[in-house]
């Protein structure tokens, strides 16, 4: 596929198949969603969900579209960290180099010993990417209590 100088691929260089599937899926409309006003970075406690399918080595791999996700705690070494993405359209390269890119925890710590942020959760989260929706919420939801139980106020969406 070629990409255009944006990084986003012309929809005329998507596989016919792969375009089917999207005409297929029924995406709901964004609507007027309301928005809540952002923590100021220094009092923010930040989490990270990725969608890069990555995980803990001694967790289950992901598999298929469920819609699950997996817990990563903060101080997880990366070397402990698997990717599990099915999506064959996924350049997995750049997660091999540098696992930030997909999950950019470190960065986060050093944002919060140089004061920038106010804190880094002790918990984190990954699910599959290209799940459908509507797999997806019910554990988005679970999701999103923890995130409140531990007192995110701020996530750092990484959509792969």
């Amino acid at each position: 596929m070629r990409k255009t100088g944006a990084g986003m691929v012309r929809w005329a260089d998507i596989p016919a198949g792969l375009q089917e599937n999207f005409d297929r899926r029924q995406f709901k409309p964004f609507g007027n969603a309301q928005w809540v006003e952002a923590p100021r970075l220094t009092d923010a406690r930040v989490a990270v969900i990725t969608t890069a399918a990555i995980h803990r080595a001694d967790d289950r791999p992901f598999t298929g579209h469920e819609g699950d996700y997996r817990i990563i705690p903060g101080d997880i070494d990366y070397a402990d960290l698997n990717m599990t993405h099915s999506s064959i359209n996924f350049d997995r390269s750049a997660y091999q180099q540098d696992v930030n890119v997909c999950f950019p925890l470190e960065h986060l710590q050093s944002l919060e010993e140089s004061g920038e942020i106010g804190s880094v959760s002790d918990w984190h989260y990954s699910f599959m990417g290209s799940t459908a929706p509507e797999r997806m919420e019910a554990a988005a939801r679970e999701v999103a209590e923890m995130l409140r139980g531990d007192h995110v106020n701020l996530v750092l969406l990484i959509p792969i």
